[in-house]
């Protein structure tokens, strides 16, 4: 399948049937250019989205050295062991990075991404926002011959270089952990369903639960990823909370506002419910009480991203041999699950 035209200048012209320099120029507001040819050039640059400095990798000659990273939010711990490693490679090898937050918004990620394109970017590594359901401004970038690494949160029908973490086996092993300490009723708060890491720790979750024969209920799985969604979830939660012994939360954040919340309201934890997070930041080891989680290795994580789409900037082309990393998460037990 051909790839699809990059809109010139020169594409431009012939259209309206004036030279390259006049439209050039036209596009920069030059002086000498009539008022009505700058109309004309801009109006027809509007319609077919010509960007000045969108280009495609076969055409680009120069290099900034600089690669592009997006995000959901920076004050996340894993986002921020993640940046610090795709900084220590750059850095290293001469590279420069450029830091986007999304705020979980597809529009702040379309517009990050169009800026750094336009600020010719050689290449992103790239972590989906929650609310990102159309892939087409990611498509492009392929499409485009932009090198990009999808790290932690995927596009699944996107085929590039992924560097993530194993989602099931973390969740299936955290699950298990509150079997072996005698929970039987076991609640997991997720996050949306569009999100790969999702789904694959509620799987890995549910297949805990099945292989030790244990009711899967769905009242027990609520959708809460975030502190504010505790909150705003704290009825459906504490309605199941006399019936439930285990808490599994997708992330750590989660996990601790859920044991604020039981503990507020009479439960102790984990002698009532183990609760048991995903992540293992420092937090994880000042709350009260400390919280068990699994591992993730966020500094490799972005260490091996940024390796793999250098890899692709100084090869000059974009491989169709693309490469999935997989980082085994961790088990940490703490007291949040040592049940008495």
């Amino acid at each position: 399948m051909n790839k699809p035209h990059q809109i010139t200048i020169k594409d431009i012209a012939r259209t309206l049937g004036i030279s390259p320099s006049t439209v050039s120029r036209a596009l920069k507001d030059h002086p000498d250019i009539s008022t009505e040819t700058k109309q004309q050039v801009q109006q027809l640059a509007s319609q077919v989205n010509y960007r000045p400095n969108t280009l495609a990798l076969g055409l680009r000659k120069q290099k900034t050295n600089t690669i592009g990273i997006i995000i959901p939010e920076i004050v996340h711990h894993f986002f921020s062991t993640v940046i610090s490693g795709i900084d220590d490679v750059a850095y290293s090898a001469g590279y420069n990075t450029m830091l986007c937050q999304t705020n979980e918004s597809i529009e702040r990620e379309r517009n990050s991404i169009q800026s750094m394109i336009d600020m010719r970017i050689d290449g992103f590594l790239v972590s989906l926002s929650k609310s990102t359901n159309d892939y087409s401004h990611l498509q492009r970038l392929i499409d485009d011959g932009i090198p990009v690494v999808f790290f932690d949160r995927i596009c699944p029908s996107i085929i590039s270089h992924r560097v993530i973490t194993d989602d099931f086996e973390g969740a299936h092993v955290a699950t298990r952990h509150l079997i072996e300490q005698g929970c039987k009723n076991i609640a997991h708060l997720t996050s949306t369903a569009s999100l790969t890491i999702s789904n694959q720790r509620r799987e890995g979750y549910l297949t805990a639960l099945r292989e030790a024969q244990l009711p899967v209920r769905q009242e027990y799985i609520i959708e809460a990823d975030s502190r504010e969604a505790v909150r705003l979830q704290s009825d459906k939660l504490l309605t199941i909370a006399p019936e439930i012994d285990g808490l599994f939360a997708i992330n750590d954040s989660t996990a601790i506002a859920a044991i604020q919340l039981l503990q507020r309201n009479g439960y102790n934890v984990p002698n009532d419910i183990a609760v048991i997070g995903f992540g293992d930041g420092p937090q994880t080891e000042v709350v009260s009480p400390t919280l068990s989680t699994v591992e993730q290795k966020g500094h490799e994580m972005g260490a091996e991203a940024t390796r793999l789409l250098l890899k692709q900037i100084e090869m000059g082309i974009i491989t169709t041999d693309f490469e999935t990393r997989i980082f085994t998460p961790i088990l940490h037990p703490r007291e949040s699950t040592r049940r008495k």
